[in-house]
């Protein structure tokens, strides 16, 4: 069954109309008739079973049949602070299979040695909306504005409730994950850019609190090790 992203969607609404975009995409490209039912997710989890009444292809408009709020909601909460890469094709990988894995929120961070400065978010939101539909989720991650390293930091200061870590390659005494993270937590972990985090970055972010962390043996890209993180963090929650 076709899934449509639909973030105006309310849970009251009995009729829903779609995006011009939606729409051609639905009569034009998928063939979709009166009749056929469809998938629609507002991206907080919502989760609707709708079906087609007038297949228009600039407004096409559906009944909602039935709705299902907090839809594969999970108990945990991942926050990955990563550094953009040169090439911005490997973040936006990263986010894609990020939104599969499991995910809620990302911050881009400009640090010392981040060769990319800047990022566009609304390139990067089409990415995560689109792996969010493929993978069936309802709640769609949040993208936040990129930020400075150190001004990231000072936003974290009275964040006592997060478990927070950095992963790194300079030496040091470091744990694994699931060595510093329990299950249904809310976690936060840095990531740093091509040329890693500087030594002051490091040491600035151990003063606060933050746990050195290892992601294994093998020296990761900034997208892997980020993705690699992800993946801990889900395997550690799995039920």
């Amino acid at each position: 069954m076709h899934l449509f992203y639909t973030p105006t969607l309310a849970a009251h609404h009995q009729q829903f109309v779609l995006t011009e975009e939606e729409s051609k995409h639905a009569v034009r490209v998928l063939r979709l008739v009166a009749g056929d039912q469809v998938r629609l997710v507002d991206g907080v989890g919502g989760w609707y079973t709708a079906e087609i009444i007038d297949p228009h292809p600039k407004r096409t408009t559906l009944q909602i049949l039935h709705v299902e709020q907090a839809y594969g909601q999970s108990d945990y909460h991942l926050h990955v602070a990563v550094a953009p890469t040169k090439n911005i094709d490997r973040i936006e990988w990263f986010l894609e299979k990020a939104t599969e894995v499991g995910i809620h929120e990302i911050t881009p961070i400009i640090s010392e040695h981040s060769e990319r400065k800047d990022v566009k978010l609304e390139r990067l939101n089409k990415v995560v909306v689109s792996a969010m539909k493929q993978s069936l989720k309802a709640y769609l991650p949040r993208i936040n504005e990129s930020v400075t390293f150190s001004k990231f930091l000072k936003m974290q200061q009275e964040n006592a409730a997060v478990v927070k870590c950095m992963a790194h390659c300079a030496d040091g005494e470091k744990q694994y994950l699931n060595h510093i993270c329990k299950p249904a937590g809310n976690y936060l972990i840095l990531i740093g850019p091509e040329g890693d985090f500087s030594e002051t970055e490091i040491a600035e972010a151990l003063a606060q609190g933050f746990h050195p962390v290892s992601l294994g043996n093998s020296r990761l890209r900034t997208e892997t090790a980020a993705l690699s993180s992800c993946l801990e963090i889900a395997l550690l929650n799995r039920k």
